[in-house]
């Protein structure tokens, strides 16, 4: 960036004294400046952990490379975290690719399908629009730090936590043993809003700014996703006895598999609430002939773009060259995906198994056969 301001000066000497700036030279130095300002604006999320291929826990013992000083997309409250809990980064970066992973399955019908960028902002310049889309992704993402941080602490991965000490419910047979190694739900919660949230708690703007919504907003559906792993955790429980009498049983918690969580936090994106600023700097729904949202549900501030077309203001990739569904009448047909520019037919072979057998004992053999389908691509 200083040799970037370095060219600017040198290459346009008349802006340093006020003049007109009309060199080729010039008009190149400030548009490269501008396009670097711009990425380094939108390189500032740790969801760039999910990213990073050295998130191994030997990677993160004191004076290793890379230190947490040096990981690219952490708030200073997070760098300070990632110090005291180094164990944890692994799976704060599984986290964040399992959310990653469950937005994109999620959106995968639908014009903007969670597509990521090459560059630490992982989602690139559309997460700045206080948008449904916006809104989902920062759930699902918090949501996945829960997972990821809960699961560890069962598998003994995590210095600061073991299983599950979660209350035994009230509600279990009293002949039933409440035990065994659960998810630690708790701890992964508490880690996960300590961590995720430190980014947003660190900011400070002026009352009723649109800065200060869209930090309240980053906050609501933080503390939604993390809500949704909570609400969907149940107790699990296993037979013993006598050749599976099931006379006795142990039971824990255990989490919900993370498609459930997706799906509802698909259905929260669906009926999420548009918000604004009142008089007192306070976020609430614009509409207020709905019920006011809870905080299970998702919130967001502004409008989505279209996503029909590629801009680079807004950051959407646009669906040219996207597969649609011709027979669909869904986000996925040919007509909604491909916003009225029609399609072009494509002949495309693919292989897939056929003839599967049975063999004792015991696997199934298939063979691997080629077909030639129809497919329908967005012009």
């Amino acid at each position: 960036m200083l040799f970037l301001r370095r060219l600017v000066r040198v290459c346009c000497p008349s802006a340093q004294a006020g003049g007109v700036m009309d060199s080729r030279p010039c008009v190149f130095a400030l548009t490269l400046l501008t396009l670097l300002m711009q990425v380094v604006v939108e390189a500032n999320s740790w969801w760039s952990l999910a990213m990073n291929p050295l998130l191994i826990p030997e990677a993160y013992i004191i004076g290793a490379q890379p230190l947490c000083s040096q990981l690219v997309g952490l708030s200073q409250g997070q760098k300070k975290l990632c110090q005291l809990y180094q164990d944890h980064m692994q799976y704060i970066g599984e986290g964040a690719k399992t959310g990653i992973r469950e937005c994109q399955y999620q959106f995968r019908h639908r014009r903007w399908n969670c597509s990521t960028v090459d560059n630490s902002s992982v989602f690139g310049r559309v997460m700045q629009i206080g948008s449904r889309e916006t809104a989902f992704t920062y759930a699902i993402s918090a949501a996945g730090v829960v997972n990821a941080v809960s699961r560890a602490c069962r598998e003994g991965d995590l210095s600061s936590c073991g299983c599950s000490r979660a209350a035994r419910p009230k509600d279990l047979p009293r002949d039933w043993l409440w035990g065994g190694c659960g998810d630690n739900l708790n701890y992964g919660y508490r880690f996960s809003k300590e961590f995720v949230d430190a980014r947003e708690r660190e900011k400070s703007y002026a009352k009723g700014s649109g800065e200060s919504a869209r930090l309240m907003m980053n906050l609501h559906n933080n503390e939604a996703g993390r809500r949704t792993v909570s609400d969907l955790a149940h107790v699990s429980c296993k037979c013993h006895g006598v050749s599976g009498s099931c006379s006795l049983k142990t039971c824990w918690l255990q989490l919900a598999d993370f498609r459930k969580v997706g799906e509802t936090l698909k259905e929260k994106y669906d009926s999420a609430a548009s918000m604004k600023l009142n008089s007192r700097g306070k976020l609430v729904q614009r509409d207020s002939k709905f019920n006011p949202p809870t905080s299970n549900d998702l919130v967001y501030i502004e409008s989505s773009p279209d996503y029909c077309l590629s801009n680079q203001s807004t950051g959407s990739l646009g669906t040219v060259g996207r597969l649609c569904n011709k027979t669909s009448e869904g986000m996925d047909g040919c007509e909604l995906m491909c916003c009225g520019r029609g399609y072009d037919q494509y002949k495309a072979q693919i292989v897939e198994r056929c003839h599967c057998k049975f063999h004792w004992c015991c696997y199934v053999k298939c063979k691997r056969c080629t077909k030639t389908v129809d497919q329908f691509v967005c012009k």
